[in-house]
C-alpha cells in the first residue's frame, strides 16, 4: 500500500519525532525540519531520525512541493516559521500532530494511556508486556523506552513487524487537549492533578475521552476519578481497587508487591512505580494477558529515558536524571530519591529547572508548596533560570521567585541563573553518600547537564 509524503515541523520534539519515525517505518516518505538542527544542536536525535528513514531538511520551506500530502504541526509551532508560510502558499494542508495520531489510532486496536503523571512509563510498561507475549504491539509515546534505545532507536516509536491490524499503545496528551480527538479501543486514566490546566477542565476532557473508547476502560482509584469509575476496571493500593497491589516493599533500586497471590518486582524505585505497574497489569489483563505472563516482563522492565535514570556514580555520589516538572512528579521523584538513599545520612542535592514562563506562573504556589514539603532540612535545591524554548512570552516570573519562597519555608533553595556554573558548585557541596537529582522537562540538554555534574564529581573525587 502506497503511503504519502508527510513533512514534520519541529521534528526533534518527542511527539513529532515519534510520528515521523512511525510514518517512515510504515513505508511513507517523511521529511522533517527543526530550528535546533539548523543551529547544529541535538546531533544524536538527528542521526537516529535519519537512521529511521526520516529526511532532515532546513527549516526554510525550500523542501516543500505540491506533492507533499500534508505538513504536520504541533501547538508550539508559530505561523512565522517558513515551512508554514510555504505550505500555505502551495495549498498544502496543515495538520495538527494529533490529527495524524487519530488516524493511526483508528487503524489499530489501540490502547490509549492518559493522566497528568506517569503516562510515558505506563505506556512503555503495557507495550513491554504485550511485546514479551508475542503480540507484536506498535508504540507511539513521548518518553523513549530504554529497551528500544538499547536497539539503537530513539525509543519513542515502534512500527511492529507484522501486518495490521494489531495492538497500538499510545500516550494520549491532556496538556494540549488532544486526548479528546482519539477513539481508541481501550482507555486508561492514571490520575488527575494540576499541571497545564485546572483539574476541572481536564476532568471534562477525560469524560469525553471515556465516551470515545469502544472497549475496556481502566482508571486509578483516586477519589477525584470517581466520575469515571462506573463500568471501569480500577487499580491502586486500597480496597476500592479491582487490581490491587498489596504487601508493597519499597527498596532503593526497585519495588515489590503482590496482585492476587502473584509476586511482582519492578526495577524502578518509588511508590509511584507500584501504581504504574498496577495500571499496566490492569490494562494488559483487559487485553487478554494472563497475570503469570506479566511477571517476567515487569521484572526486567528497562524503564523510560529520564524517568529516574541513573547516570552513574563518582566519589560516592550518584547522579539521577528525571523528567519531573509538575507538583505530583516532583514529589514522586524526591520520594524515590529518599528511598534510594535507604534511610542513611545522605542528602538529596536536587536541581530543578522549570520549563516555560506560562507554566511556571500557573503552578507557582503548587511548586513552592511541593518542593518545600518534599525537601528535608538537610537537603539542598538549586534552581537555574526558567527554560525558554523560543516564541513570544511574558517574562514576569523567575526561578529566583521560587527560590525565595521555598527558602522562606525553611528549606535550602538556591537560585543560580547561569546553569553552567552549577556542576562545580554541586561537586563542591556533595559528600559521599549524597544523591544528585536533576529534574526538569522540555530541555533536551538536561541529560548532558547531569553528565557534566557527574564529570565534576569525578574530577573532585580522590
Amino acid at each position: 500500500m502506497s503511503r504519502p509524503w508527510l513533512h514534520f515541523v519541529g521534528v526533534a520534539g518527542s511527539g513529532m519525532s515519534a510520528l515521523a519515525q512511525f510514518h517512515a517505518g510504515r513505508g511513507g516518505r517523511a521529511t522533517g525540519s527543526d530550528r535546533a538542527f539548523d543551529h547544529g544542536e541535538h546531533p544524536s536525535i538527528r542521526t537516529a531520525l535519519e537512521r529511521a528513514g526520516v529526511e532532515i531538511v532546513p527549516q526554510d520551506g525550500s523542501c516543500l512541493a505540491p506533492a507533499c500530502a500534508a505538513v504536520i504541526l504541533s501547538t508550539a509551532i508559530e505561523d512565522s516559521i517558513p515551512d508554514v508560510a510555504r505550505a500555505r502558499a502551495l495549498g498544502i494542508p496543515l495538520k495538527h500532530r494529533s490529527d495524524l495520531l487519530a488516524v493511526y489510532v483508528a487503524q489499530h486496536q489501540t490502547i490509549a494511556v492518559t493522566g497528568t503523571s506517569g503516562k510515558s512509563t505506563v505506556t512503555a510498561l503495557v507495550w513491554t508486556i504485550l511485546r514479551a507475549g508475542g503480540r507484536d504491539p506498535r508504540l507511539l509515546t513521548g518518553g523513549p523506552a530504554a529497551a528500544l534505545e538499547a536497539e539503537g532507536l530513539l525509543g519513542n516509536a515502534w512500527g511492529g513487524t507484522g501486518p495490521d491490524p494489531a495492538f497500538l499503545v499510545i500516550e494520549a496528551d491532556e496538556s494540549d487537549g488532544s486526548v479528546v480527538r482519539y477513539h481508541p479501543w481501550a482507555g486508561v486514566v492514571l490520575n488527575l492533578g494540576r499541571d497545564h490546566k485546572e483539574p476541572v477542565e481536564v476532568a471534562a476532557m477525560f469524560s469525553e475521552f471515556r465516551l470515545n473508547c469502544s472497549g475496556p476502560f481502566v482508571v486509578g482509584e483516586d477519589r477525584n476519578l470517581d466520575f469515571l469509575r462506573p463500568g471501569a476496571v480500577t487499580f491502586g493500593l486500597g480496597e476500592r481497587a479491582d487490581v490491587r497491589a498489596t504487601d508493597v516493599a519499597l527498596g532503593p533500586h526497585g519495588v515489590a508487591f503482590t496482585v492476587e497471590k502473584r509476586r511482582f518486582t519492578v526495577p524502578q524505585p518509588g511508590r509511584h512505580s507500584v501504581l504504574n505497574a498496577a495500571a499496566a497489569i490492569a490494562t494488559c489483563r483487559a487485553a487478554g494477558v494472563d497475570l503469570d505472563e506479566m511477571v517476567a516482563p515487569l521484572a526486567t522492565f528497562a524503564g523510560v529515558a529520564r524517568r529516574f535514570t541513573s547516570l552513574g556514580t563518582a566519589g560516592g555520589v550518584e547522579v539521577i536524571d528525571d523528567f519531573a516538572h509538575n507538583p505530583d512528579k516532583l514529589s514522586a521523584a524526591l520520594a524515590a530519591a529518599r528511598d534510594r538513599l535507604g534511610g542513611g545520612t545522605g542528602r538529596v542535592l536536587a536541581v530543578f529547572q522549570p520549563h516555560g514562563f506560562g507554566p511556571t506562573r500557573f503552578l507557582r504556589d503548587d511548586l513552592v508548596a511541593t518542593l518545600a514539603g518534599a525537601l528535608r532540612p538537610q537537603d539542598v535545591l538549586w534552581l537555574p533560570e526558567i527554560y525558554y524554548a523560543g516564541g513570544t512570552v511574558t517574562r514576569d516570573i523567575s526561578s529566583a521567585d521560587l527560590a525565595t519562597a521555598i527558602s522562606e519555608r525553611g528549606r535550602d533553595a538556591r537560585f543560580r541563573a547561569e546553569r553552567d556554573a552549577l556542576p562545580a558548585m554541586i561537586a563542591a557541596e556533595a559528600r559521599p553518600g549524597d544523591l544528585v537529582l536533576v529534574m526538569g522537562a522540555r530541555d533536551p540538554a538536561l541529560t548532558e547537564f547531569g553528565r557534566a555534574v557527574l564529570a565534576a564529581l569525578a574530577r573532585r573525587a580522590p
